[in-house]
């Protein structure tokens, strides 16, 4: 069974990367949110309903894995960056 392209941007002979998160199933029973530092892990089907607090640098943002974040990395939905907005100033 070869995995579509689309899905997945790693080889097919080397398969998603994730990291094996203990009591996955116990936090998704007790929906309490499972802290990881793992950005880089993908998000697999057994994945879905579960939350997520998820490292951006500097804190833990949260993360509801829905169906459609099959495929993706978990540090996608949880942005490094701050938005840069222009501060209106006093002197004028």
């Amino acid at each position: 069974m070869r995995i579509s392209s689309v899905c997945f941007s790693r080889s097919a002979w080397k398969g998603p990367h994730f990291v094996a998160i203990p009591n996955l199933r116990e936090a998704i029973s007790a929906n309490t949110p499972v802290y990881t530092q793992a950005r880089a892990c993908t998000v697999l089907p057994h994945f879905v309903g579960a939350k997520f607090m998820v490292h951006n640098g500097k804190s833990y943002l949260p993360v509801h894995v829905t169906s459609e974040m099959v495929g993706h990395k978990l540090g996608e939905f949880a942005p490094t960056r701050k938005r840069f907005t222009y501060k209106p100033s006093k002197n004028k």
